[in-house]
């Protein structure tokens, strides 16, 4: 599966889904409120940009974004909300892509990351926050903590969400350290459709080990944008690394 191909036009289209989900205010406000905080003032870059879920809401905040963005349907979907002037977009690799400019902020949200299947990919990506920040700048991560507890023996998948007309489920590789995302939805006719996204999972100390890598130091670490307390029972988590920390 590429990337270029799930992230499609379709995809870019049935992506946003204003005032749920993702784009609930509950859910997107904490959000942004963090982020223009950890800006300090600056200017900030979004990995992974998509379609502006983020970055279009922060930009109206008065921080000054950048994205850097693989798919151009994304982008296309991005540009009916803003045009280049508020938001500006590099299309291309979140581990490679070079934007103009000294960032405070870089910051990838909800599982970006784990798109980049390596980990040489996710220790680059690293590395490219870190090329982009001036000296003490911020690089935060949204992440998903794998629920290899909740498999038994021999089992390989495990329904993360359920909702009326959508089931979620992830088919693990532990050996190779993949998961592939499974989402099922139904209509009211009773109909489903199937789609399907790869990704690398990624352990909290591996992430540490990875910014070490490329010169950060962690911060901070939370359950949630609004500060909650990470546990062991945490399923997501929020983490602030600091270049030179």
């Amino acid at each position: 599966m590429d990337h270029q191909d799930i992230w499609d036009e379709d995809a870019a289209r049935r992506y946003d889904t204003p005032g749920t989900g993702m784009f609930a205010p509950d859910v997107l406000g904490p959000t942004v409120d963090r982020l223009a905080r950890l800006a300090a003032g600056g200017r900030a870059l979004e990995f992974a940009v998509g379609t502006g879920r983020v970055a279009v809401p922060l930009a109206e905040r008065g921080v000054p974004v950048t994205g850097v963005e693989l798919s151009t349907a994304m982008v296309g979907r991005l540009r009916e909300k803003a045009d280049e002037s508020l938001v500006p977009v590099v299309v291309g690799d979140m581990a490679s892509a070079v934007a103009p400019g000294t960032f405070t902020l870089v910051y990838l949200v909800y599982n970006t990351i784990s798109n980049l299947l390596t980990q040489d990919a996710q220790v680059e990506c690293f590395r490219n926050a870190a090329r982009h920040l001036a000296p003490g700048g911020r690089f935060v991560v949204e992440l998903w903590v794998p629920e290899l507890r909740r498999l038994p023996p021999g089992q390989r998948a495990t329904v993360w969400h359920t909702e009326p007309g959508y089931i979620g489920l992830d088919v693990y590789d532990v050996l190779r350290q993949q998961v592939v995302s499974h989402h099922f939805t139904f209509d009211e006719d009773g109909r489903a459709r199937l789609d399907r996204s790869p990704h690398r999972y990624i352990w909290p100390d591996e992430l540490d080990l990875m910014a070490r890598l490329a010169g950060f130091g962690r911060e901070s670490r939370h359950a949630d944008w609004t500060g909650g307390e990470f546990t062991a029972d945490s399923r997501s988590h929020v983490t602030v690394y600091r270049l030179g920390g």
